[in-house]
């Protein structure tokens, strides 16, 4: 199983204009990685590495600082997004049958004015950075999603027209920013893993990795290494999006391992999970009725309850 690299500079954030051959050849590229693979690198986007590292510098200084600096922005704690804040070790378990994720995250979900955001001392700026960066991965979305109804022959607008929302409360898109802290996997619980197995919810998720980690099932079943691709990013098939093309584009598992014993490193990665608007209803584009009609606030919420546990 190779991920493949696309070239998306015709089409990335720097660009006002596409053309239709250009957008018809990414279309064609987009639609061989998303049918037969899931996932594809995509490089010369517009969102720099610079940028990437300077939301993982400043996030990084949240994460080391003593986690009751880090509980009053707690996920849950706000009114108006309860997805929006902190998830502290072992809180979410993306695999239910498996103990608690060796991860942190900090979900950047809500813009809402009386959110209260981390600002003192050294992670002065953090809102700022962090929605600066949310507002490119959200452009460069709306443009991949353009190109893979273009891919489908379907109306170009078809899918961004249901993503019109995203940086609202009536929008489940969220930047996660994770922290995979030192572990030793001796002293680890049978089972638990780094983030368990699991395919993302939603429409299409952008992944930025500060290093390797991430492992894609193939077909066969076998976990396969993602290789990291400097500079790019790597968007994968979330599963509202496989039930809105009935199975064309293809959503899959996918997992972050413990690392190897005595192997006391960190990890570090931003993904951008791209939702549709909640009240938007999600139907096959194909017109069958392969999968039943459901909206994607209500699909969000029961992924969540899985996830979260049911409180």
């Amino acid at each position: 199983m190779i991920i493949p690299v696309v070239d998306f500079g015709a089409y990335g954030l720097t660009e006002k204009d596409v053309s239709e051959e250009q957008l018809s050849n990414l279309g064609k590229e987009l639609k061989k990685a998303f049918t037969e693979v899931g996932f594809v690198f995509l490089k010369n986007t517009g969102i720099t590495q610079e940028e990437v590292d300077h939301v993982m510098d400043i996030s990084l200084k949240f994460f080391l600082q003593p986690d009751e600096l880090k509980q009053p922005f707690s996920r849950k704690s706000f009114l108006h997004n309860t997805n929006h804040g902190w998830v502290s070790l072992e809180t979410e378990k993306l695999n239910p049958r498996r103990p608690g994720d060796l991860k942190e995250a900090f979900n950047t979900a809500s813009f809402q004015p009386d959110i209260k955001w981390p600002s003192s001392g050294p992670l002065k700026g953090f809102q700022e950075i962090q929605m600066s960066f949310f507002q490119h991965c959200k452009e460069l979305s709306l443009r991949v999603l353009r190109v893979m109804a273009h891919s489908l022959d379907l109306d170009p607008e078809v899918f961004v027209t249901a993503h019109r929302l995203i940086g609202t409360d009536e929008n489940g898109t969220t930047l996660r920013s994770l922290y995979y802290p030192p572990m030793n996997s001796e002293k680890a619980k049978k089972d638990q893993l780094r983030c368990g197995e699991h395919s993302d919810y939603g429409s299409i998720t952008l992944l930025f990795q500060g290093s390797e980690g991430l492992q894609v099932q193939a077909r066969s079943g076998d976990f396969i290494t993602v290789s990291c691709v400097h500079g790019a990013v790597l968007v994968n098939i979330a599963d509202l999006m496989q039930r809105w093309t009935c199975d064309q584009f293809v959503s899959v598992v996918h997992r972050v391992l413990l690392p190897p014993a005595r192997d006391s490193s960190t990890r570090q990665s931003l993904a951008f999970f791209v939702h549709p608007d909640d009240e938007a209803l999600i139907t096959c584009c194909d017109g069958s009725s392969k999968y039943p009609p459901v909206t994607a606030g209500a699909y969000l919420q029961e992924r969540f309850g899985e996830s979260y546990g049911k409180s």
